[in-house]
C-alpha cells in the first residue's frame, strides 16, 4: 500500500531530477559553443547523472517502496520525464546565454 509520505517524497525526487536536468542543459549551454553541442552533451550526459540518482534514491534509500514500479516504468518516469522538462525549460523559457550583456574583463 502507498502511503502519502511515499507519494510525496516521489513527487520531490521528480522535482529534483528536474532541476538538475535543467541546471546541466544550462551549463551545457554556456561552456559548449556550438549550436548542437549542448543538446547532444545534454542529452548523453544528463541521463547517467539521473540514472545514478536514481538508483541512490530508489536503490539505498527506501523511497517508493509502496509504489511497485518494474525497473523500466521507474526509469521513464524518474529520468525520462525530468530530462524532457528539464531540457525544454532552459531551452524554451530561459534567455540563451548571448543575450546576457557582461562587463568587459580587465587582464
Amino acid at each position: 500500500m502507498v502511503s502519502v509520505l511515499n507519494l510525496a517524497l516521489f513527487g520531490v525526487v521528480l522535482v529534483v531530477h528536474t532541476l538538475v536536468a535543467a541546471v546541466l542543459t544550462r551549463f551545457f549551454r554556456i561552456r559548449l559553443k556550438t549550436q548542437w553541442g549542448y543538446v547532444i552533451y545534454s542529452l548523453l550526459l544528463t541521463p547517467l547523472v539521473l540514472v545514478v540518482t536514481t538508483l541512490v534514491f530508489f536503490g539505498l534509500l527506501p523511497i517508493g517502496a509502496g509504489l511497485n514500479f518494474d525497473g523500466v516504468t521507474l526509469l521513464a518516469i524518474s529520468v525520462g520525464m525530468p530530462l524532457a522538462l528539464g531540457f525544454t525549460i532552459d531551452t524554451v523559457y530561459v534567455p540563451p546565454p548571448e543575450e546576457y550583456d557582461l562587463p568587459e574583463s580587465r587582464s
